[in-house]
């Protein structure tokens, strides 16, 4: 047994409170190193004539790497407390696990064990539960859809009729939004969440001059009133972007430290180098990247972080919004996020609170800060695996593996999952014009955990490369849609909000990887059903032996629906698979 390799930490995405009552226990053993883990758990308090009461139960593998097997158990502690350890077997020994090392039998002192000292609810990471079953539509305003004429800013070009650029401007707006909120439901779309809406000089608005205003080439308040109102009349949750960790250069504090320079009231707003304060030949102050445009706003500044909380009131108390999402969310500090998520969660509990994050991002989520984060490690292997084809099928099982043990399991069932965004090429763009491929990134990521989220235009194939190429206008020209796409887009959404089982009610784990064929399978399952989906991510038909045997229901896409026929497979039987194709069977448990 290799004990080097075995790892556990009591806190975070290894030992934590799923709920009031259930605790979830990981252990990371080298791969098929272990042959058995139990987990000993007691009371820290419950002894009996001198000696420690304990139990052991045994811990299922929730998921395998190249490396790592990982090893699962939930228990529910009857005070909500507990000390523990594991009982790890190979084939020549039998050895026990704890805070204190390893030994041979099982210590007697409670002290060399781990502990959860209290399940104490005020801890518990609560993300709002409507988030699990929402399908996000992310809309970049400028490029939607112009419904009013009279708000477009000077200069504004015909719609779609040259290629956008960093600075050009084509006049989206709300109510080009509302008019199109009825193709929003058709497709089945729960959610939006908007790029910024408010004052500033660019076409992406990121760099904001006024908090509390709408841009005015967006509309006014009273319209975006509406569009909400009208929004929730839908079903459909809004969210907004948060630019907080920098504003705009017309922002007015920073115009004021501009012309005041250190007599400035507002200098200690932003993180000033020197004075003169300027911008040639380099900014001499913080600022996203190295954008002059873009000042780093000092949130430990109690006059910064009021204001800022201000704002994220105002347009929840004011407009009913539904959640935020904080752009640039790490370069912000901790002690900020967490008086925001008091801020917010007080006027809204079940506001959803997204973070703009691209890797590891454990010391958000610990239940004090954000309740999701933009999962572009999930993204990353996506594209890897569908649209590029740059990793096999072993590859990208373990990448997505180790993405679902970095986190909790109530952060992974709300965790954004996106294909591509506002900052990335547009996936028909990273798929090589591949429709077929496209399909299956979406097939994978409406029956994955978390809560999904399409960009505008995607799902009527619309290309684009990296900003500004991805900003482009939608297009409403039916007849330069691509209507298969769409409708395979909207069976699927309607598929994953139909059996539950493929949204947040069932647990993931990969059955096959063959690298040979480019084949792989998962299943989605729960107590009463399972689903197993294989997927054929390469250009020629292949036949394949399956694991599974038995009856089933598969499921298949005819006539722009998913529907279900009897299927019996035998002990050895094989499948065809054509050519970037997929077959789904549902199964009773």
């Amino acid at each position: 047994m290799i004990k080097e390799a075995i790892y556990h930490r009591p806190k975070e995405n290894w030992a934590y409170a799923y709920n009031e009552t259930t605790l979830h226990i990981f252990l990371r053993t080298k791969r098929n190193d272990v042959d058995a883990v139990a987990l000993v758990y007691g009371d820290p308090y419950i002894w009996n004539e001198g000696k420690w009461l304990y139990e052991t139960i045994a811990m299922k593998k929730s998921g395998s790497t190249d490396l790592y097997d990982y090893w699962f158990v939930a228990v529910q502690p009857e005070f909500r407390r507990m000390r523990y350890g594991f009982r790890c077997s190979d084939q020549t020994e039998t050895l026990y696990y704890t805070e204190r090392g390893w030994f041979p039998t099982a210590p007697t002192d409670t002290a060399f064990y781990f502990c959860f000292p209290y399940m104490n609810k005020a801890d518990l990471f609560a993300a709002p539960t409507w988030v699990k079953n929402t399908v996000w539509y992310q809309i970049f305003p400028e490029r939607f859809a112009n419904g009013d004429s009279s708000n477009d800013p000077a200069g504004t070009l015909p719609w779609g009729k040259v290629e956008p650029t960093p600075t050009n401007f084509f006049g989206g707006d709300f109510q080009g939004v509302i008019d199109h909120l009825d193709y929003l439901v058709d497709l089945g779309i729960t959610g939006l969440y908007f790029t910024p809406i408010f004052k500033a000089k660019s076409n992406h608005k990121y760099d904001t001059i006024d908090y509390f205003e709408i841009d005015p080439q967006f509309g006014d308040k009273e319209t975006f009133r509406t569009l909400v109102e009208e929004c929730h009349q839908r079903g459909i949750k809004v969210m907004l972007d948060a630019v907080f960790n920098h504003s705009g250069f017309y922002f007015e504090p920073f115009q004021d430290v501009l012309k005041n320079q250190q007599a400035s009231d507002y200098q200690d707003w932003f993180h000033l180098w020197n004075f003169p304060v300027g911008t040639k030949p380099k900014p001499n102050y913080d600022t996203f990247a190295f954008e002059a445009t873009m000042p780093k706003l000092n949130t430990a500044n109690e006059q910064v972080k009021q204001y800022l909380l201000k704002v994220a009131r105002y347009w929840i108390e004011e407009f009913d919004i539904d959640g935020w999402r904080l752009d640039v969310a790490n370069e912000v500090d901790h002690s900020f996020w967490r008086a925001f998520r008091d801020e917010v969660k007080r006027v809204k509990p079940e506001a959803y609170i997204l973070g703009e994050i691209w890797h590891d991002a454990m010391p958000w989520l610990l239940g004090d800060q954000f309740d999701a984060v933009m999962n572009y490690p999930f993204t990353t292997n996506m594209i890897d695996f569908f649209a590029s084809e740059q990793i096999s099928a072993s590859q990208f099982a373990n990448n997505i593996t180790d993405v679902l043990h970095q986190y909790p399991a109530h952060v992974n069932e709300v965790a954004f999952n996106l294909l591509d965004s506002h900052d990335t090429p547009r996936v028909l763009t990273l798929a090589n014009g591949n429709i077929e491929r496209v399909k299956l990134l979406y097939l994978f990521q409406m029956t994955f955990v978390g809560t999904p989220c399409i960009y505008y235009g995607d799902e009527i194939g619309m290309a684009g490369g990296q900003d500004p190429g991805c900003r482009a206008c939608m297009v409403w020209d039916n007849s330069k849609q691509n209507q298969p796409l769409f409708q395979f887009v909207k069976a699927l959404i309607q598929l994953r909000k139909d059996q539950p089982v493929l949204a947040n009610a069932g647990s993931f784990h990969f059955s096959l990887t063959d690298d040979s064929s480019q084949v792989i399978a998962y299943e989605r399952k729960s107590q009463s059903e399972r689903f197993v989906i294989f997927i054929n991510n390469s250009s020629d038909a292949k036949t394949i032996q399956t694991p599974y045997s038995g009856f089933f229901q598969e499921i298949y896409f005819k006539d722009n629906a998913f529907v279900e026929q009897s299927l019996e497979l035998a002990a050895q039987s094989t499948l065809q698979m054509p050519a970037y194709g997929f077959r789904m069977l549902k199964q009773n448990q």
